[in-house]
Protein backbone atom coordinates (compact mmCIF):
# COMPACT_ATOMS: atom_id res chain seq x y z
CA UNK A 1 0.00 0.00 0.00
CA UNK A 2 1.14 3.55 -0.90
CA UNK A 3 2.35 5.21 2.39
CA UNK A 4 1.11 8.73 3.28
CA UNK A 5 0.15 9.75 -0.68
CA UNK A 6 -3.63 10.08 -1.43
CA UNK A 7 -2.11 10.35 -5.23
CA UNK A 8 0.05 7.41 -5.60
CA UNK A 9 -2.58 4.04 -7.28
CA UNK A 10 -2.26 1.37 -5.34
CA UNK A 11 -1.07 -1.71 -7.69
CA UNK A 12 -3.90 -4.38 -8.05
CA UNK A 13 -1.93 -5.77 -11.30
CA UNK A 14 -1.51 -9.14 -10.13
CA UNK A 15 -1.44 -12.79 -11.71
CA UNK A 16 -4.63 -15.20 -11.59
CA UNK A 17 -3.09 -17.12 -7.71
CA UNK A 18 -6.41 -19.04 -6.53
CA UNK A 19 -4.97 -18.74 -3.36
CA UNK A 20 -6.70 -16.31 -2.28
CA UNK A 21 -10.05 -18.05 -3.47
CA UNK A 22 -9.09 -20.97 -1.27
CA UNK A 23 -8.90 -18.71 1.64
CA UNK A 24 -12.35 -17.31 0.63
CA UNK A 25 -13.54 -20.81 0.92
CA UNK A 26 -13.65 -19.92 4.43
CA UNK A 27 -16.46 -17.47 4.47
CA UNK A 28 -17.88 -19.64 2.05
CA UNK A 29 -18.21 -22.68 3.59
CA UNK A 30 -20.24 -21.13 6.84
CA UNK A 31 -23.10 -20.44 4.60
CA UNK A 32 -23.16 -23.88 2.34
CA UNK A 33 -25.94 -24.82 3.29
CA UNK A 34 -28.60 -21.79 2.35
CA UNK A 35 -26.21 -21.94 -0.62
CA UNK A 36 -27.46 -25.45 -1.65
CA UNK A 37 -30.60 -24.56 -0.87
CA UNK A 38 -30.44 -21.40 -3.72
CA UNK A 39 -28.76 -23.50 -5.86
CA UNK A 40 -31.77 -26.05 -6.24
CA UNK A 41 -33.89 -23.67 -6.54
CA UNK A 42 -32.55 -21.89 -9.18
CA UNK A 43 -31.78 -24.93 -11.07
CA UNK A 44 -35.87 -25.60 -11.12
CA UNK A 45 -36.94 -22.35 -11.51
CA UNK A 46 -34.50 -22.16 -14.54
CA UNK A 47 -35.47 -25.71 -15.57
CA UNK A 48 -39.31 -24.73 -15.65
CA UNK A 49 -38.53 -21.36 -17.40
CA UNK A 50 -37.02 -23.62 -20.12
CA UNK A 51 -40.33 -25.76 -21.09
CA UNK A 52 -42.39 -22.61 -22.47
CA UNK A 53 -40.79 -22.48 -25.66
CA UNK A 54 -41.68 -25.76 -25.95
CA UNK A 55 -45.44 -25.35 -24.99
CA UNK A 56 -45.26 -22.36 -27.45
CA UNK A 57 -44.00 -25.29 -30.24
CA UNK A 58 -46.83 -27.12 -29.74
CA UNK A 59 -49.41 -24.54 -29.10
CA UNK A 60 -48.72 -23.11 -32.87
CA UNK A 61 -47.76 -27.00 -34.79
CA UNK A 62 -50.68 -28.90 -33.11
CA UNK A 63 -53.64 -26.90 -30.64
CA UNK A 64 -53.77 -24.32 -33.18
CA UNK A 65 -54.41 -26.20 -36.45
CA UNK A 66 -56.26 -28.59 -34.90
CA UNK A 67 -58.96 -25.50 -33.51
CA UNK A 68 -58.19 -27.24 -30.11
CA UNK A 69 -59.84 -24.35 -27.47
CA UNK A 70 -59.89 -26.53 -24.66
CA UNK A 71 -56.24 -27.27 -25.28
CA UNK A 72 -55.24 -23.56 -26.22
CA UNK A 73 -56.79 -22.57 -22.54
CA UNK A 74 -54.93 -25.68 -21.15
CA UNK A 75 -51.70 -24.89 -22.58
CA UNK A 76 -52.34 -20.93 -21.89
CA UNK A 77 -52.71 -21.94 -18.28
CA UNK A 78 -49.64 -24.01 -17.86
CA UNK A 79 -47.25 -21.36 -19.44
CA UNK A 80 -48.63 -18.83 -17.14
CA UNK A 81 -48.33 -21.40 -14.64
CA UNK A 82 -44.41 -22.37 -15.53
CA UNK A 83 -43.97 -17.97 -15.60
CA UNK A 84 -45.83 -17.89 -11.91
CA UNK A 85 -43.48 -20.63 -10.45
CA UNK A 86 -40.50 -19.49 -12.25
CA UNK A 87 -40.47 -16.12 -10.44
CA UNK A 88 -41.54 -17.20 -7.22
CA UNK A 89 -38.65 -19.91 -7.18
CA UNK A 90 -36.29 -17.41 -8.37
CA UNK A 91 -37.69 -14.55 -5.61
CA UNK A 92 -37.10 -17.10 -2.39
CA UNK A 93 -33.59 -17.27 -3.80
CA UNK A 94 -32.70 -14.20 -4.36
CA UNK A 95 -33.83 -13.55 -0.89
CA UNK A 96 -31.84 -15.92 0.74
CA UNK A 97 -28.16 -15.54 -1.52
CA UNK A 98 -29.20 -11.90 -0.66
CA UNK A 99 -28.65 -12.54 3.33
CA UNK A 100 -25.97 -15.04 2.26
CA UNK A 101 -23.80 -12.10 0.95
CA UNK A 102 -24.82 -9.86 3.71
CA UNK A 103 -23.56 -12.22 6.38
CA UNK A 104 -20.27 -13.16 4.13
CA UNK A 105 -19.53 -9.04 4.19
CA UNK A 106 -19.93 -9.51 8.07
CA UNK A 107 -17.27 -12.05 8.85
CA UNK A 108 -14.77 -10.36 6.51
CA UNK A 109 -15.37 -6.92 7.73
CA UNK A 110 -15.48 -8.47 11.47
CA UNK A 111 -12.18 -10.21 10.71
CA UNK A 112 -10.53 -7.52 9.36
CA UNK A 113 -12.08 -4.58 12.22
CA UNK A 114 -10.89 -6.99 14.69
CA UNK A 115 -7.42 -7.58 12.99
CA UNK A 116 -7.06 -3.60 12.79
CA UNK A 117 -7.63 -3.81 16.24
CA UNK A 118 -4.66 -5.54 17.36
CA UNK A 119 -1.95 -4.04 14.17
CA UNK A 120 0.50 -1.89 16.15
CA UNK A 121 0.86 2.18 15.98
CA UNK A 122 3.24 2.24 13.21
CA UNK A 123 1.18 0.26 10.67
CA UNK A 124 -1.28 3.58 10.67
CA UNK A 125 1.57 6.03 10.94
CA UNK A 126 2.56 4.48 7.52
CA UNK A 127 -0.94 4.04 5.90
CA UNK A 128 -3.22 6.67 4.76
CA UNK A 129 -6.14 6.03 6.64
CA UNK A 130 -8.55 6.79 3.68
CA UNK A 131 -6.83 3.75 1.92
CA UNK A 132 -7.28 1.88 5.04
CA UNK A 133 -11.16 2.26 5.20
CA UNK A 134 -11.45 1.25 1.38
CA UNK A 135 -10.83 -2.03 1.81
CA UNK A 136 -12.89 -2.73 4.97
CA UNK A 137 -15.78 -0.94 3.20
CA UNK A 138 -15.61 -1.28 -0.80
CA UNK A 139 -13.17 -4.28 -1.19
CA UNK A 140 -15.20 -6.29 0.76
CA UNK A 141 -18.65 -4.76 -1.04
CA UNK A 142 -16.91 -5.95 -4.24
CA UNK A 143 -16.18 -9.60 -3.45
CA UNK A 144 -19.42 -10.31 -1.18
CA UNK A 145 -21.10 -10.56 -4.21
CA UNK A 146 -18.96 -13.25 -5.96
CA UNK A 147 -18.38 -15.25 -3.46
CA UNK A 148 -21.80 -15.70 -2.95
CA UNK A 149 -24.12 -15.31 -6.30
CA UNK A 150 -21.32 -15.49 -8.42
CA UNK A 151 -20.26 -19.33 -7.76
CA UNK A 152 -23.99 -19.87 -8.34
CA UNK A 153 -24.12 -17.95 -11.01
CA UNK A 154 -21.34 -19.63 -12.51
CA UNK A 155 -22.23 -22.72 -12.22
CA UNK A 156 -26.34 -22.14 -12.97
CA UNK A 157 -25.15 -20.73 -16.40
CA UNK A 158 -22.74 -23.32 -17.39
CA UNK A 159 -25.46 -25.78 -16.72
CA UNK A 160 -28.68 -23.55 -18.22
CA UNK A 161 -26.32 -23.39 -21.17
CA UNK A 162 -26.06 -26.85 -21.46
CA UNK A 163 -29.87 -27.60 -20.90
CA UNK A 164 -30.60 -24.94 -23.69
CA UNK A 165 -27.98 -26.75 -25.70
CA UNK A 166 -30.20 -30.03 -25.11
CA UNK A 167 -33.43 -28.21 -25.52
CA UNK A 168 -32.38 -26.75 -29.12
CA UNK A 169 -30.63 -30.13 -30.46
CA UNK A 170 -33.78 -31.98 -29.60
CA UNK A 171 -36.00 -29.60 -31.60
CA UNK A 172 -33.76 -28.93 -34.67
CA UNK A 173 -30.17 -30.18 -34.84
CA UNK A 174 -29.11 -27.52 -38.40
CA UNK A 175 -31.17 -24.68 -36.70
CA UNK A 176 -29.35 -25.39 -33.49
CA UNK A 177 -26.02 -25.30 -35.20
CA UNK A 178 -26.70 -22.02 -37.08
CA UNK A 179 -27.15 -20.66 -33.62
CA UNK A 180 -23.33 -21.83 -32.60
CA UNK A 181 -22.29 -20.16 -35.70
CA UNK A 182 -22.01 -17.18 -33.37
CA UNK A 183 -20.00 -18.31 -30.64
CA UNK A 184 -16.78 -18.12 -32.64
CA UNK A 185 -16.73 -14.51 -33.03
CA UNK A 186 -18.08 -13.47 -29.46
CA UNK A 187 -15.04 -15.39 -28.44
CA UNK A 188 -12.72 -13.47 -30.31
CA UNK A 189 -14.43 -10.52 -29.21
CA UNK A 190 -13.76 -11.75 -25.34
CA UNK A 191 -9.86 -12.62 -25.86
CA UNK A 192 -9.58 -9.12 -27.36
CA UNK A 193 -10.94 -7.25 -24.52
CA UNK A 194 -10.36 -9.11 -21.26
CA UNK A 195 -6.99 -8.57 -20.54
CA UNK A 196 -7.81 -4.11 -20.96
CA UNK A 197 -11.50 -4.37 -19.09
CA UNK A 198 -9.92 -6.28 -16.60
CA UNK A 199 -6.84 -3.51 -16.15
CA UNK A 200 -9.83 -0.72 -16.60
CA UNK A 201 -11.67 -1.84 -13.33
CA UNK A 202 -8.55 -1.81 -11.20
CA UNK A 203 -8.01 1.85 -12.22
CA UNK A 204 -11.07 2.48 -11.35
CA UNK A 205 -10.53 1.02 -7.93
CA UNK A 206 -7.02 3.14 -7.51
CA UNK A 207 -8.57 6.08 -9.08
CA UNK A 208 -11.53 5.58 -5.96
CA UNK A 209 -9.02 4.94 -3.32
CA UNK A 210 -7.47 7.63 -4.03
CA UNK A 211 -9.97 9.62 -3.99
CA UNK A 212 -11.17 8.15 -0.73
CA UNK A 213 -7.93 8.79 0.93
CA UNK A 214 -8.03 12.52 0.39
CA UNK A 215 -11.39 13.17 1.28
CA UNK A 216 -10.96 11.70 5.00
CA UNK A 217 -7.53 13.34 5.14
CA UNK A 218 -9.49 16.74 4.09
CA UNK A 219 -12.42 16.24 6.51
CA UNK A 220 -10.16 15.34 9.45
CA UNK A 221 -7.35 18.79 8.54
CA UNK A 222 -10.61 21.12 7.75
CA UNK A 223 -9.79 23.32 10.73
CA UNK A 224 -6.19 23.52 9.17
CA UNK A 225 -7.59 24.26 5.86
CA UNK A 226 -9.94 27.34 7.06
CA UNK A 227 -7.29 28.91 9.49
CA UNK A 228 -4.60 28.68 6.48
CA UNK A 229 -7.57 29.76 3.69
CA UNK A 230 -6.59 26.54 1.52
CA UNK A 231 -9.79 25.91 0.48
CA UNK A 232 -9.33 27.00 -3.15
CA UNK A 233 -6.58 25.08 -3.09
CA UNK A 234 -8.00 22.13 -2.00
CA UNK A 235 -10.32 22.17 -3.82
CA UNK A 236 -8.40 22.04 -7.02
CA UNK A 237 -6.79 18.53 -5.68
CA UNK A 238 -10.09 17.56 -4.97
CA UNK A 239 -11.60 18.09 -8.62
CA UNK A 240 -7.92 17.00 -10.66
CA UNK A 241 -8.48 13.35 -8.04
CA UNK A 242 -12.63 13.38 -8.75
CA UNK A 243 -11.76 14.11 -12.88
CA UNK A 244 -9.60 11.18 -12.71
CA UNK A 245 -11.64 8.71 -11.33
CA UNK A 246 -14.65 10.26 -13.73
CA UNK A 247 -12.18 9.74 -16.55
CA UNK A 248 -11.27 6.65 -15.97
CA UNK A 249 -15.25 5.18 -14.89
CA UNK A 250 -16.53 6.01 -18.57
CA UNK A 251 -13.55 4.33 -20.41
CA UNK A 252 -14.15 1.31 -17.93
CA UNK A 253 -18.03 1.90 -19.22
CA UNK A 254 -16.79 1.96 -22.71
CA UNK A 255 -15.09 -0.96 -22.54
CA UNK A 256 -17.79 -2.85 -20.33
CA UNK A 257 -20.78 -1.91 -22.63
CA UNK A 258 -18.84 -3.14 -25.50
CA UNK A 259 -19.52 -7.15 -24.68
CA UNK A 260 -23.12 -6.98 -24.31
CA UNK A 261 -23.11 -4.62 -27.54
CA UNK A 262 -21.42 -7.76 -29.00
CA UNK A 263 -24.00 -10.29 -27.58
CA UNK A 264 -26.91 -7.93 -28.50
CA UNK A 265 -25.59 -8.06 -32.14
CA UNK A 266 -24.29 -11.32 -32.73
CA UNK A 267 -28.01 -12.82 -31.45
CA UNK A 268 -30.17 -10.78 -33.38
CA UNK A 269 -27.82 -11.48 -36.63
CA UNK A 270 -28.75 -15.12 -35.42
CA UNK A 271 -31.96 -15.14 -35.06
CA UNK A 272 -32.20 -13.62 -38.41
CA UNK A 273 -29.98 -15.90 -39.78
CA UNK A 274 -32.37 -19.00 -38.29
CA UNK A 275 -35.63 -17.25 -39.63
CA UNK A 276 -33.53 -17.47 -43.04
CA UNK A 277 -32.24 -20.84 -43.02
CA UNK A 278 -35.48 -21.75 -41.54
CA UNK A 279 -37.64 -20.09 -44.26
CA UNK A 280 -35.90 -20.12 -47.34
CA UNK A 281 -33.20 -22.62 -46.80
CA UNK A 282 -34.47 -25.54 -45.81
CA UNK A 283 -38.10 -27.25 -47.32
CA UNK A 284 -41.22 -26.79 -45.29
CA UNK A 285 -40.96 -30.69 -44.76
CA UNK A 286 -38.52 -30.32 -43.03
CA UNK A 287 -39.42 -27.50 -40.29
CA UNK A 288 -42.19 -26.34 -39.19
CA UNK A 289 -43.08 -22.25 -38.06
CA UNK A 290 -43.63 -23.89 -34.47
CA UNK A 291 -40.05 -25.11 -34.81
CA UNK A 292 -38.63 -21.68 -35.90
CA UNK A 293 -40.80 -19.92 -33.24
CA UNK A 294 -39.13 -22.48 -30.72
CA UNK A 295 -35.52 -21.46 -31.83
CA UNK A 296 -35.36 -18.21 -31.88
CA UNK A 297 -36.82 -18.01 -27.95
CA UNK A 298 -33.70 -20.63 -27.46
CA UNK A 299 -31.64 -18.85 -29.35
CA UNK A 300 -32.52 -15.48 -27.25
CA UNK A 301 -32.12 -17.52 -24.19
CA UNK A 302 -28.76 -19.40 -25.32
CA UNK A 303 -26.32 -16.03 -25.43
CA UNK A 304 -28.05 -14.92 -22.74
CA UNK A 305 -26.16 -17.38 -20.28
CA UNK A 306 -22.87 -16.17 -22.59
CA UNK A 307 -22.95 -12.95 -21.49
CA UNK A 308 -23.77 -13.40 -17.65
CA UNK A 309 -20.88 -16.13 -17.89
CA UNK A 310 -18.29 -13.72 -19.63
CA UNK A 311 -19.00 -10.40 -16.69
CA UNK A 312 -18.99 -12.84 -13.83
CA UNK A 313 -15.61 -14.33 -15.46
CA UNK A 314 -14.56 -10.26 -15.00
CA UNK A 315 -15.64 -9.96 -12.06
CA UNK A 316 -14.38 -13.13 -10.92
CA UNK A 317 -11.20 -11.77 -11.80
CA UNK A 318 -11.09 -8.46 -10.41
CA UNK A 319 -12.80 -9.85 -6.69
CA UNK A 320 -9.68 -12.03 -6.59
CA UNK A 321 -7.47 -8.90 -6.75
CA UNK A 322 -9.62 -7.03 -4.25
CA UNK A 323 -9.02 -10.42 -2.20
CA UNK A 324 -5.51 -10.29 -2.58
CA UNK A 325 -5.72 -6.73 -0.64
CA UNK A 326 -8.33 -8.16 2.05
CA UNK A 327 -5.89 -10.53 2.52
CA UNK A 328 -3.03 -8.67 2.63
CA UNK A 329 -4.55 -6.62 5.46
CA UNK A 330 -5.28 -9.83 7.60
CA UNK A 331 -1.55 -11.09 6.75
CA UNK A 332 -0.16 -7.92 8.41
CA UNK A 333 1.78 -9.29 11.35
CA UNK A 334 0.92 -7.95 14.74
CA UNK A 335 4.47 -7.40 15.80
CA UNK A 336 2.97 -6.51 19.47
CA UNK A 337 0.76 -9.79 20.54
CA UNK A 338 0.75 -12.28 23.79
CA UNK A 339 3.35 -14.59 23.05
CA UNK A 340 2.46 -18.62 23.80
CA UNK A 341 2.14 -19.21 27.04
CA UNK A 342 2.34 -15.72 28.42
CA UNK A 343 1.03 -15.08 31.94
CA UNK A 344 -0.99 -12.70 33.00
CA UNK A 345 1.19 -10.00 35.39
CA UNK A 346 -0.20 -10.27 38.75
CA UNK A 347 -1.57 -7.45 40.30
CA UNK A 348 1.46 -4.64 40.71
CA UNK A 349 3.30 -2.70 42.94
CA UNK A 350 5.02 -0.36 40.31
CA UNK A 351 8.28 -1.17 40.28
CA UNK A 352 9.69 -0.60 36.67
CA UNK A 353 12.60 -1.46 35.74
CA UNK A 354 15.26 -1.13 32.14
CA UNK A 355 17.76 -3.27 31.78
CA UNK A 356 20.20 -2.03 29.09
CA UNK A 357 17.02 -1.74 26.37
CA UNK A 358 17.76 -0.66 23.29
CA UNK A 359 15.14 0.30 20.11
CA UNK A 360 14.94 1.74 16.49
CA UNK A 361 11.50 2.76 14.97
CA UNK A 362 13.77 1.23 12.01
CA UNK A 363 16.42 -0.98 11.78
CA UNK A 364 20.06 0.70 11.87
CA UNK A 365 19.14 3.86 13.59
CA UNK A 366 18.63 3.22 17.21
CA UNK A 367 16.80 5.82 19.30
CA UNK A 368 17.89 3.88 23.46
CA UNK A 369 21.00 2.35 23.44
CA UNK A 370 21.79 -0.07 26.11
CA UNK A 371 19.40 2.45 28.26
CA UNK A 372 19.08 1.01 32.48
CA UNK A 373 17.42 2.52 35.58
CA UNK A 374 15.38 1.29 38.00
CA UNK A 375 11.94 3.26 39.71
CA UNK A 376 10.74 1.87 43.17
CA UNK A 377 7.39 1.22 43.51
CA UNK A 378 5.40 5.00 44.46
CA UNK A 379 8.17 6.94 42.60
CA UNK A 380 7.49 10.37 40.31
CA UNK A 381 9.41 10.34 37.38
CA UNK A 382 9.64 13.64 35.39
CA UNK A 383 11.39 13.25 31.77
CA UNK A 384 12.53 16.02 30.04
CA UNK A 385 15.03 16.68 27.50
CA UNK A 386 15.20 18.17 23.38
CA UNK A 387 12.76 17.54 21.35
CA UNK A 388 13.14 13.91 19.38
CA UNK A 389 15.42 12.66 22.01
CA UNK A 390 13.40 9.63 22.77
CA UNK A 391 11.11 11.06 26.14
CA UNK A 392 7.72 9.58 24.62
CA UNK A 393 9.43 6.45 23.28
CA UNK A 394 10.19 5.51 26.85
CA UNK A 395 7.13 5.53 28.32
CA UNK A 396 5.45 3.78 24.96
CA UNK A 397 8.31 0.94 25.68
CA UNK A 398 6.61 0.55 29.26
CA UNK A 399 3.00 -0.01 27.97
CA UNK A 400 4.88 -2.09 24.85
CA UNK A 401 3.39 -0.83 22.60
CA UNK A 402 6.70 -0.89 20.32
CA UNK A 403 8.93 -4.52 20.97
CA UNK A 404 12.81 -3.44 22.07
CA UNK A 405 15.57 -4.47 19.69
CA UNK A 406 17.59 -5.15 22.97
CA UNK A 407 17.86 -5.76 26.90
CA UNK A 408 14.74 -6.19 29.43
CA UNK A 409 11.93 -4.17 30.46
CA UNK A 410 10.66 -5.89 34.21
CA UNK A 411 7.83 -4.26 36.21
CA UNK A 412 7.92 -5.63 39.68
CA UNK A 413 10.31 -8.24 37.96
CA UNK A 414 8.22 -9.43 35.57
CA UNK A 415 9.57 -9.25 31.78
CA UNK A 416 7.07 -7.00 29.99
CA UNK A 417 7.51 -9.48 27.07
CA UNK A 418 6.42 -12.66 28.79
CA UNK A 419 2.93 -10.98 30.51
CA UNK A 420 -0.04 -10.67 28.26
CA UNK A 421 -0.95 -7.60 26.83
CA UNK A 422 -4.18 -7.31 28.97
CA UNK A 423 -3.01 -7.83 32.30
CA UNK A 424 -0.56 -4.91 31.22
CA UNK A 425 -1.91 -2.11 29.87
CA UNK A 426 -4.94 -2.79 32.02
CA UNK A 427 -2.46 -1.72 35.15
CA UNK A 428 -1.00 1.75 33.63
CA UNK A 429 -3.01 4.90 33.06
CA UNK A 430 -1.57 6.49 29.61
CA UNK A 431 -2.79 10.30 29.40
CA UNK A 432 -1.43 11.78 25.60
CA UNK A 433 -1.11 15.02 24.61
CA UNK A 434 -3.99 14.57 21.47
CA UNK A 435 -7.09 13.88 23.69
CA UNK A 436 -9.45 12.04 21.79
CA UNK A 437 -12.77 12.37 22.39
CA UNK A 438 -15.18 9.40 20.92
CA UNK A 439 -19.08 10.55 19.90
CA UNK A 440 -21.28 9.85 22.63
CA UNK A 441 -22.03 11.67 26.17
CA UNK A 442 -19.55 13.02 28.54
CA UNK A 443 -20.44 10.23 30.83
CA UNK A 444 -19.63 7.91 28.36
CA UNK A 445 -15.96 8.99 27.55
CA UNK A 446 -15.09 9.11 30.99
CA UNK A 447 -15.91 5.52 31.57
CA UNK A 448 -14.84 4.71 28.37
CA UNK A 449 -11.50 2.92 29.93
CA UNK A 450 -13.91 1.40 33.20
CA UNK A 451 -17.09 0.13 31.92
CA UNK A 452 -18.49 -0.79 35.26
CA UNK A 453 -17.97 2.12 36.60
CA UNK A 454 -20.50 3.81 38.66
CA UNK A 455 -21.90 7.15 37.81
CA UNK A 456 -20.48 8.64 41.60
CA UNK A 457 -17.43 7.35 40.33
CA UNK A 458 -16.91 8.74 37.28
CA UNK A 459 -18.15 12.38 38.93
CA UNK A 460 -15.36 11.62 41.63
CA UNK A 461 -12.78 11.47 38.95
CA UNK A 462 -14.14 14.24 37.27
CA UNK A 463 -13.81 16.16 40.93
CA UNK A 464 -10.05 15.02 40.77
CA UNK A 465 -9.03 16.76 37.74
CA UNK A 466 -11.02 19.71 37.91
CA UNK A 467 -13.63 19.13 35.48
CA UNK A 468 -16.49 18.92 37.05
CA UNK A 469 -17.52 22.39 37.31
CA UNK A 470 -17.20 22.84 33.63
CA UNK A 471 -19.16 19.82 32.75
CA UNK A 472 -22.13 20.69 34.59
CA UNK A 473 -22.28 24.08 33.23
CA UNK A 474 -24.03 22.32 29.69
CA UNK A 475 -27.69 21.99 30.31
CA UNK A 476 -27.26 18.02 30.26
CA UNK A 477 -24.23 18.13 32.60
CA UNK A 478 -22.82 14.70 32.31
CA UNK A 479 -25.02 13.43 29.81
CA UNK A 480 -24.33 15.91 27.04
CA UNK A 481 -23.19 14.83 23.66
CA UNK A 482 -20.32 15.12 22.02
CA UNK A 483 -19.36 14.93 18.24
CA UNK A 484 -16.56 12.68 17.57
CA UNK A 485 -12.86 14.46 18.65
CA UNK A 486 -15.15 16.21 21.28
CA UNK A 487 -16.10 19.27 18.74
CA UNK A 488 -17.88 20.96 21.21
CA UNK A 489 -15.04 20.88 23.98
CA UNK A 490 -11.84 22.91 23.94
CA UNK A 491 -8.90 21.32 23.61
CA UNK A 492 -8.51 22.42 27.34
CA UNK A 493 -12.11 20.90 28.51
CA UNK A 494 -10.44 17.64 25.82
CA UNK A 495 -7.59 17.04 28.23
CA UNK A 496 -9.80 17.14 31.36
CA UNK A 497 -11.99 14.71 30.18
CA UNK A 498 -9.22 12.36 29.13
CA UNK A 499 -7.32 12.95 32.53
CA UNK A 500 -11.11 12.05 34.49
CA UNK A 501 -10.85 9.03 32.39
CA UNK A 502 -6.99 8.01 32.62
CA UNK A 503 -7.76 8.23 36.51
CA UNK A 504 -10.81 6.74 36.57
CA UNK A 505 -9.45 3.43 35.55
CA UNK A 506 -7.29 3.31 39.02
CA UNK A 507 -3.90 2.77 37.43
CA UNK A 508 -0.62 1.52 39.22
CA UNK A 509 1.46 3.06 36.96
CA UNK A 510 0.37 6.54 35.48
CA UNK A 511 1.97 8.14 31.96
CA UNK A 512 1.30 11.61 31.48
CA UNK A 513 2.71 12.53 28.05
CA UNK A 514 2.38 16.59 28.28
CA UNK A 515 -1.33 15.45 30.04
CA UNK A 516 -1.62 19.46 30.81
CA UNK A 517 0.33 21.52 27.64
CA UNK A 518 -3.48 23.03 26.75
CA UNK A 519 -5.08 23.55 30.52
CA UNK A 520 -4.70 26.72 31.39
CA UNK A 521 -1.99 27.80 34.70
CA UNK A 522 -5.19 28.44 36.90
CA UNK A 523 -6.67 25.25 36.03
CA UNK A 524 -3.17 23.80 35.81
CA UNK A 525 -2.35 24.78 39.72
CA UNK A 526 -6.25 23.91 40.85
CA UNK A 527 -5.75 19.80 39.20
CA UNK A 528 -1.52 19.97 40.84
CA UNK A 529 -3.23 20.04 43.95
CA UNK A 530 -5.65 16.86 43.17
CA UNK A 531 -2.65 15.01 41.11
CA UNK A 532 -0.63 15.03 43.90
CA UNK A 533 -2.94 13.49 46.45
CA UNK A 534 -3.91 11.02 43.43
CA UNK A 535 0.24 10.03 42.51
CA UNK A 536 0.03 8.85 46.74
CA UNK A 537 1.36 5.33 45.99
CA UNK A 538 1.33 4.78 42.60
CA UNK A 539 4.31 5.16 40.07
CA UNK A 540 4.01 7.97 37.55
CA UNK A 541 6.22 9.15 34.86
CA UNK A 542 5.55 12.38 33.48
CA UNK A 543 6.89 14.04 30.71
CA UNK A 544 6.53 17.82 30.26
CA UNK A 545 8.44 20.77 28.58
CA UNK A 546 7.72 23.42 31.19
CA UNK A 547 9.95 22.40 33.81
CA UNK A 548 7.79 24.40 36.30
CA UNK A 549 5.32 21.64 36.25
CA UNK A 550 7.75 18.34 37.41
CA UNK A 551 9.98 20.33 39.78
CA UNK A 552 8.49 18.18 42.61
CA UNK A 553 9.41 15.13 41.41
CA UNK A 554 11.08 12.66 43.34
CA UNK A 555 13.15 11.67 40.10
CA UNK A 556 13.98 13.85 36.67
CA UNK A 557 15.42 12.21 34.11
CA UNK A 558 17.23 14.16 30.96
CA UNK A 559 16.94 12.49 28.13
CA UNK A 560 19.60 12.96 25.48
CA UNK A 561 21.92 11.00 23.35
CA UNK A 562 20.10 8.11 23.27
CA UNK A 563 19.74 7.18 26.91
CA UNK A 564 19.59 9.11 30.23
CA UNK A 565 22.57 12.31 30.59
CA UNK A 566 21.53 13.44 33.64
CA UNK A 567 19.16 11.61 36.82
CA UNK A 568 18.68 13.43 40.21
CA UNK A 569 15.70 15.64 42.22
CA UNK A 570 15.67 19.01 40.85
CA UNK A 571 17.59 20.80 43.89
CA UNK A 572 20.66 17.70 42.67
CA UNK A 573 20.15 18.47 38.80
CA UNK A 574 20.56 22.52 39.39
CA UNK A 575 23.65 22.22 41.73
CA UNK A 576 25.07 20.21 38.98
CA UNK A 577 24.82 23.24 36.43
CA UNK A 578 24.35 20.92 33.69
CA UNK A 579 22.02 20.46 30.77
CA UNK A 580 19.26 20.35 33.01
CA UNK A 581 20.65 23.63 34.67
CA UNK A 582 20.81 25.14 31.25
CA UNK A 583 17.39 24.47 30.15
CA UNK A 584 15.72 25.20 33.72
CA UNK A 585 17.19 28.69 33.54
CA UNK A 586 16.32 29.38 30.19
CA UNK A 587 12.86 28.61 30.50
CA UNK A 588 12.85 30.48 33.99
CA UNK A 589 14.39 33.78 31.92
CA UNK A 590 11.39 33.71 28.92
CA UNK A 591 9.05 33.53 31.19
CA UNK A 592 10.36 36.67 33.51
CA UNK A 593 11.08 38.62 30.23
Amino acid sequence: MARNKFDIDENLESPFDIRHFRRALVYIRKQQTPMIIAFILSALSAGIALSAPLIIQHVVDVTIPAKDKSGLVFWSALTLATIVVSVVLATIRSRIMTSVGQDIIFDIRTDLFKHLQELPFQYYDDRPQGKILIRVVNYVNAVSDVLSNGIINFILEILNLLFIAIFMFAVDVKLSLVILAGLPVFMCVILLIKTRQRRAWQAVSNKSSNLNAYLQESISGIRVTQIFTREKHNEGLFTRLATSYRDTWMRTMYLNFLIPFSVDNLATIVTTAIYFVGLLALSPGEVTFGVILAMSSYAARFWQPILNISNLYNSFINAVAYLERIFETLDEKVTISDVPDALALPPIQGRVTFDDVTFAYDPGHNILEHLSFDVRPGESIALVGPTGAGKTTVVNLISRFYNISGGQIRIDGHDISEVTLKSLRSQMGIMLQDSFIFSGTIMDNIRYGKLDATEEEVIAAAKTVCADEFIREFEDGYMTEVNERGSKLSQGQRQLISFARTLLADPRILILDEATSSIDARTERLLQKGLNELLKGRTSFIIAHRLSTVKNCDRIMYVADKGIAESGSHDELMALRGRYYKLYTAQKMETSA
